[in-house]
């Protein structure tokens, strides 16, 4: 049986636009207590935390506030080990009875952070998780294109994986999404010109934030073919995929 005292959320707090967190979202960090969210390591980068900054219209007064400061590096083990350091601050609050919400940009399980502090707790504590809109859904809002419609596939991939893979996604599925682009955006623009598929790819940088910036893959602006910053995307959709 599960023994808990306070309750974990994981919540998502949706791609960018402070106007996307769910209602429900919204009630629970007016009433919170104690706020955790992930944010670069104040050693590498003085930006704030982007779900903070999502979130941070609906803070009550008087919270207690936990960065979770990662490291912005490719290795897993660092980060590993901060989250682990993490879990237990927050079981000693959940230990006192004490709610405990993780906000997380995005949704808490679609490549989302929460994630990776729920093994840590979900045994010993009651979570509830907060779905949250996705980059992927904020993107496709923004270039007025639909994702998928009827038995048409869809195949989400980070843009890391090697060349044969990501070609045998983008040849099995309908509509392909890449992320985590960065320093690939070279490699991903040669790959799909390769296979023809160029000129039905989408950039999109920063969906529902400020300074959003979308354009088809083929026109992206000189100063951004050589590396995405990291809240981008590639989205491919091959021609004829308009359901009739």
């Amino acid at each position: 049986m599960t023994k808990y005292t306070g309750k974990l959320y994981g919540i998502g707090v949706g791609p960018g636009d402070p106007e996307l967190l769910t209602v429900k979202a919204v009630r629970l960090i007016a009433a919170a207590k104690i706020i955790a969210y992930a944010a670069p390591c104040a050693t590498e980068s003085a930006s704030e935390s982007m779900a903070r900054t999502i979130a941070a219209p609906y803070f009550p007064d008087n919270i207690v506030e936990y960065p979770i400061r990662l490291p912005m590096v490719v290795e897993r083990a660092p980060a590993q080990k901060i989250y682990r350091e993490a879990a237990a601050v927050l079981r000693e609050y959940l230990s006192a009875g004490q709610d405990v919400l993780v906000l997380c940009q995005g949704d808490p399980l679609f490549y989302g952070s929460f994630m990776y502090l729920l093994p840590h707790l979900q045994a010993d504590f009651a979570v509830e998780i907060v779905p949250g809109i996705s980059s992927l859904m904020a993107a496709s809002a923004s270039l007025q294109t639909p994702l998928v419609c009827r038995n048409q596939s869809l195949a989400v991939v980070p843009a890391p994986l090697p060349d044969v893979q990501l070609r045998a996604v983008l040849a099995a599925h309908d509509t392909v999404a890449v992320l985590k682009i960065g320093r690939h955006l070279p490699r991903l623009r040669r790959l799909l010109s390769d296979m023809g598929y160029l000129p039905h790819g989408y950039y999109v940088e920063r969906a529902s934030q400020a300074g959003e910036f979308f354009c088809p893959l083929a026109d992206l602006p000189y100063e951004l073919t050589e590396a995405a910053p990291y809240f981008a995307m590639i989205l491919v959709r091959k021609p004829g995929m308009d359901g009739n």
